[in-house]
């Protein structure tokens, strides 16, 4: 196959024109090479989810119970009187009508197992078919560059075919095998396929086989598409993977051994279609080796804040409704026995056996109808549904969701790691300003007034030294803008080519890309981009253009007003960041040089001795690009920093066009109390003699850091992962990061949450992300928040709800059954009220649409217990009402209605209108409870916006008529009697009073109910694996207990210090506030200082002067459980630091003199 393809495209076509575009030829290719598709793995069909939804615990004892109970209806003891001889126990267990209908219980809880397995089948089946749109939806996204008929254009992967020429360039995923025709300085990351790391050198006359799933790590070039699809080596990977996925289920079956795909088990977990590229490896290992690997693939991703807290919430509750259920069984086992064997002195007989049995399975299926009440399994459901439904709408906000998860982790998020270009700025560079000539051009000049020497360089320079495929078009609509595509740097330094009325596209078909001699493509670590061309008369030359600083550094000559050669000193260099690239950089403006060298052919330069190459440059320009704010930003960063949310912004630019940005979006405001660094200093704060970072100097920089510039993507990622590991506050930091380049790979995956740009994101950035932002704009990160939010709200919603039904269902079944052993709450209307509980609520309350207020309050964090205590009192309180009426109606309903009890009804009678009454109530007080559980904050209007959700208003409106159904007409299945309108009033006048009462819980303050505040709390030890807890421990031995105490005696002596301290400059400087205020200090940064030279290596948020003794006891103790820092030994020392150094700031004005002074110095 390969050497067909190959003999194909390399000698049947020229190699630079590419295919044709002739349809008959392209088809005959499909037919003969294949589709460039993987197909998918084969979904589960409907059948499959329906016996997965069976494998439910609960719902296996249900249908235990009820077949038992069926076969056990059919049985009649021999004898008339049968019955009486065998004992007794209260008629409402032995359900009524038993003799005629005794099947008819069994049946409806069969039939409501059924209904319930159904819908969550179904609810599976539609989450799969979701997935699969979004997967090929994603798909379709990818586009790649091809070469036919002699025009680039973009095409969806999947049309890709064997014998196109594709243009791939840094941060490509390589969609197909091919070979490499031309290459500039290309480097491919092969560890998908190899798990080597190091970056693989690919050129036309060495090594240029390129394999598809692998990434374009640096450089350009075009390669000649040799095989697709399954032929190619991703494609052959998943085929092998499929296969194996299926050899082993066969093999499982036979218990035979384990061997291949493993992998996949990744895949399942999100039910996504097989496309999404996993890092693959091939299993040659033996059986050891293949137990490793699934010890080192399974994902150690922390779990979501609201998967954790649910998963917390669902034991405890599951804990409870098991105790519940064994107690009603024990206590009605008992009370029957102990009635029938030791009161009446009954004889047990064989042939009543099967009576007992029934009895006992009877007191079973109330037992077990308690438990089904007393656990939510709709919650899962309700996650979903929320989640899905939120994932849907997002589509519509431009957040393509990837992980579903995601979404609602991003409600809890704490900050926001932001880049700048494209997402707080338009990505629509324009050059506004240059310096050329020796003269600062404030505007775009007149070509006239320019060198032409300079001018001709310059304009050779920009269109040479830039990406081909960066290229300006003319606009879509008239009067629109010139369209960019590529590169939006050098789409801003082609326009400034066009400003100055001149053309680039002549110049480049001059010198065809080919004919580039050398190239140097842009990286973070060079931050320039190099060309070299061989002139007519065989000497080079190279073009340069990078940032400003980095590129001026490496000038020894600059161009001047007559566009000659003149020395350029350290001196001009200083004068030059001062007058020209400070200025422009306060402006916002991203500052660029262009610069030249020439190289003479004898001897011809050793090319790849990069240091000396790019050195010893002339400069020809500095360029000013403005990419402006977008519009929304500032809107949405004050909208962030309201909901909680801080927002940094981490960017490859220059500080000051950093810092002006972030002024105009509002990440900064002057007068605070910020940090805004560059990359270097950042590193020189959190890295030791050694070069590691330390958690303890992290945490001094990042709480007030709010810019860091000149960054590099290993900046970012040490920023994101010590935001996370940091231990400072009580809660756990959750950090979302945008990115766009390949280099962005490690923070995205690092961050709880990753966001890829749509349009302007590689495929490696898109593929570590968890969402795609499809308009690369920070507004959509905003109602990702709002969405985040409003996910985590719903389930609260749904549990204040379904946990009031649970608390009240549980307490009457187990009382009703001691009291009157019988449940005035039928089975199957105990089902029944699970089913609107559990499904119809979920789907009502999980389906509220998000409004502005979500991001008027702070995250929940991770800490906060999933029932907030507003939460807890409206459940007792709701649930103390319901008792109240139906155990009033239990006991007392029939005198105050005037009806027959339903409690001492003998054996056969009918259902009860008494009992129906009670079951009838209990639904119309959930119903309108359903109403109060839409807000959980304590809000008064609980009607605000119900028409804005039509699902919820049908929902309830339909679960009234069913429910009048269920009453009038489900008879001896429901255990109901028809009831007349009079009483009916009276179920809905009853329902109704839990809006009322819901108004008189409103004015209880919280302050009151201090228990259940735990349910569903994460703890730190809850966050972290088992191993990590258990590595913990044992880090800590007695050498550092005695380190500890030394550490408390140390304080104790450096408090006292303190004291003496601040009491004498007291009296010096009669600076009363300062006792009254430790902590106040002055803003460290006044508004456009330059914080880059300043150090502040005070330790935030920990006061230390102690004002009395039971204060100083209370921080000692804090200071001793403190986290031990990575340097034992200098533990002590460290902190003493720290703290001098703190209370310089907060204590008094230390002169050089001072005591306190001397104190520091000597310490």
């Amino acid at each position: 196959m390969y050497q067909t393809s190959l003999v194909n495209c390399i000698f049947l076509f020229p190699p630079l024109s590419g295919l044709e575009g002739n349809q008959t030829d392209l088809d005959k290719r499909k037919e003969i090479f294949g589709k460039n598709l993987i197909p998918p793995k084969k979904p589960k069909t409907f059948l499959q989810l329906v016996w997965e939804a069976l494998q439910d615990v609960t719902l296996i004892i249900l249908e235990l119970a009820a077949l038992i109970s069926l076969g056990l209806s059919f049985y009649h003891p021999p004898g008339e009187s049968g019955g009486e001889m065998c004992g007794s126990a209260a008629g409402g267990v032995e359900d009524e009508g038993e003799a005629d209908a005794g099947w008819i219980e069994g049946a409806a809880i069969l039939l409501s197992v059924v209904c319930v397995v159904i819908v969550t089948a179904f609810n599976d089946w539609s989450k799969e078919k979701q997935f699969r749109g979004l997967q090929s939806r994603i798909e379709q996204e990818q586009k790649f560059q091809v070469v036919r008929g002699s025009q680039v254009i973009q095409l969806p992967v999947a049309d890709i075919l064997v014998g196109d020429i594709a243009q791939i360039k840094y941060g490509d995923l390589l969609p197909a095998d091919g070979v490499l025709i031309q290459g500039n300085d290309l480097k491919i990351d092969e560890s998908s396929l190899t798990g080597e790391s190091d970056h693989v050198k690919k050129a036309a006359d060495k090594d240029p086989m390129l394999l598809s799933g692998t990434h374009v790590m640096e450089g350009s070039g075009r390669m000649v598409v040799t095989a697709v699809g399954v032929n190619s080596q991703t494609g052959i990977i998943f085929t092998l993977l499929g296969a194996g996925v299926e050899e082993e289920e066969k093999k499982e079956k036979k218990g035979g051994a384990v061997e291949d795909g493993h992998q996949n088990t990744v895949k399942k977990q999100d039910g996504a279609a097989a496309m999404e590229m996993q890092p693959l490896k091939s299993a040659e290992g033996g059986e050891a080796d293949e137990k490793e690997k699934k010890k080192v693939s399974a994902p150690k991703k922390e779990k979501s804040v609201l998967q954790g807290k649910l998963t917390k919430l669902a034991v405890q509750i599951g804990y409870a409704g098991l105790v519940m259920s064994s107690i009603t069984v024990t206590i009605l086992v008992l009370y029957f026995s102990i009635d029938n064997f030791v009161m009446k002195k009954r004889p047990w007989m064989a042939e009543c056996t099967p009576i007992y049995v029934q009895y006992f399975v009877k007191f079973f299926i109330i037992g077990v109808t308690v438990l089904v009440v007393a656990v939510p399994e709709g919650l899962p459901l309700a996650v979903t549904i929320s989640l899905a439904y939120s994932v849907k709408k997002m589509m519509k906000d431009n957040n393509l969701v990837r992980h579903l998860d995601a979404c609602e982790t991003m409600g809890n998020a704490t900050a926001i790691c932001s880049d700048k270009t494209g997402t707080l700025t338009t990505n629509r560079m324009t050059a506004v300003q240059c310096y050329i000539g020796d003269v600062h051009y404030k505007k775009i000049p007149d070509p006239g007034v320019l060198p032409p020497k300079s001018l001709d360089l310059l304009i050779n320079a920009i269109a040479i030294n830039s990406a081909y495929t960066t290229k300006i078009l003319p606009p879509d609509k008239e009067g629109g803008l010139p369209k960019q595509v590529g590169n939006k740097t050098e789409c801003g330094l082609l326009g400034l080519i066009l400003e100055l009325k001149r053309d680039y596209q002549p110049i480049r078909n001059q010198i065809p890309e080919e004919k580039l001699y050398k190239v140097y493509t842009f990286n973070s670590v060079r931050k320039s981009m190099s060309t070299v061309i061989k002139l007519p008369d065989g000497s080079f030359r190279m073009y340069s253009k990078g940032a400003s600083e980095i590129v001026l550094k490496k000038c020894s000559h600059i161009l001047n007003e007559v566009g000659e050669l003149r020395v350029f000193r350290p001196r001009d260099k200083d004068e030059m960041v001062k007058k020209v690239i400070e200025p422009m950089a306060c402006e916002g403006l991203r500052t660029i040089c262009v610069a030249y060298r020439d190289f003479s052919n004898d001897p011809e330069p050793n090319w790849d001795d990069e240091n000396n190459i790019l050195n010893d440059l002339t400069a020809i320009c500095v360029v000013g690009i403005e990419d402006p704010v977008r519009p929304e930003v500032p809107d949405a960063i004050q909208k962030c920093q309201r909901a909680g949310i801080t927002v940094r912004m981490v960017t490859g630019d220059n500080i000051n066009t950093a810092r002006a940005i972030a002024i105009k979006c509002g990440i900064i405001h002057p007068g605070e109390d910020f940090l805004c660094i560059d990359g270097k200093e950042f590193n020189r704060r959190i890295r030791n003699e050694k070069g590691e970072v330390e958690q303890e100097r992290m945490d001094k920089v990042w709480p007030k850091l709010r810019v860091l510039a000149r960054s590099s993507p290993t900046d970012k990622h040490t920023l994101v992962k010590g935001i996370i590991d940091s231990t400072m506050a009580d809660q756990r930091q959750v950090v979302a990061v945008t990115g766009d380049g390949t280099n962005d790979g490690p923070a995205l995956k690092k961050a709880d949450v990753g966001f890829a740009m749509g349009i302007a994101g590689t495929d490696v950035a898109k593929e570590a992300s968890d969402i795609i932002l499809t308009d690369d704009n920070f507004s959509s990160i905003v109602k990702a928040v709002m969405w985040g939010r409003n996910v985590y709200d719903s389930i609260s919603k749904f549990l204040q709800f379904q946990l009031t039904v649970n608390v009240v269902a549980v307490i009457v079944a187990f009382t009703g059954a001691c009291i009157t052993q019988d449940s005035p709450l039928k089975a199957v209307q105990m089902l029944w009220v699970n089913l609107i509980m559990d499904t119809f609520a979920s789907l009502a309350l999980a389906t509220e649409p998000p409004n502005e207020s979500l991001l008027k309050r702070k995250p929940y964090g991770r800490n906060k217990p999933l029932i907030s205590s507003t939460m807890t009192k409206n459940i007792l309180g709701h649930a103390v009402y319901q008792l109240v009426i139906i155990f009033t109606l239990l006991f007392v309903g029939e005198q105050i209605f005037d009806i027959d009890s339903g409690r001492d009804a003998p054996l056969h009678a009918p259902p009860s209108e008494h009992y129906t009454l009670i079951f009838n109530t209990f639904v119309m007080m959930q119903l309108f409870n359903e109403i109060n559980a839409r807000k959980i904050h304590g809000e008064r209007n609980v009607f605000d916006g119900i028409f804005r959700n039509p699902i919820f208003c049908s929902i309830v409106f339909g679960t009234f008529v069913v429910q009048i159904v269920i009453v009038q007409f489900g008879g001896k299945p429901f255990s109901c009697q028809p009831l007349n309108l009079e009483k009916w009033m009276w179920c809905v006048f009853l329902g109704l009073g839990e809006l009322v009462w819901g108004q008189v819980i409103a004015t209880i303050p919280n302050l009151k109910l201090r228990f259940l505040r735990r349910a569903g709390q994460l703890t730190r030890k809850d966050e972290l694996p088992e191993e990590d807890v258990n590595e913990e421990n044992e880090e800590i031995d007695h050498a550092e207990r005695e380190l500890r105490r030394g550490q408390i005696l140390w304080f104790r002596g450096l408090n006292r210090i303190q004291t003496q301290i601040r009491v004498v400059n007291a009296f010096r400087s009669s600076l009363y506030e300062g006792l009254e205020k430790p902590d106040s200090k002055t803003s460290i940064h006044n508004f456009m200082s330059h914080p880059e030279f300043r150090i502040d290596d005070s330790t935030p948020s920990i006061p230390l002067i102690d004002d009395t003794d039971d204060d100083s006891a209370r921080r000692r103790r804090k200071y001793s459980s403190q986290p031990s820092s990575p340097n034992k030994n200098n533990n002590a020392i460290d902190s003493g630091i720290n703290l001098t150094i703190d209370i310089s700031k907060s204590a008094a004005s230390s002169s050089p003199a001072s005591p306190l002074h001397s104190l520091e110095t000597s310490l």
